[in-house]
């Protein structure tokens, strides 16, 4: 499927450091979707040697083509991912 990306989403990741690869390979294969708001959460957990993320894609599966309108990484991955990690 073809997304679109808001230019909040292309800041966003260009500010957190966060490749559009990266985004395009968890919209394709996440390792969870999670609704909140009216807004599907796309969400995989990213490990590197020191550290471990969970980046986080906001979707606008409403909008054709969908709309991606924000993405972030946290620290916190208990707070957000559902179930066994």
């Amino acid at each position: 499927m073809d997304y679109i990306f808001s230019q909040h989403a292309l800041e966003q990741m260009s500010k957190r450091d966060i490749p559009k690869e990266t985004v395009e390979n968890i919209l394709r294969n996440p390792d969870q979707k999670a609704l909140q708001a009216d807004l599907t959460v796309f969400q995989s957990i990213e490990r590197s040697e020191s550290s471990e993320f969970l980046i986080r894609v906001f979707v606008n599966l409403r909008k054709s083509p969908p709309l991606v309108v924000t993405v972030y990484k946290t620290s916190k991955i208990d707070k957000y991912y559902e179930g066994k990690i």
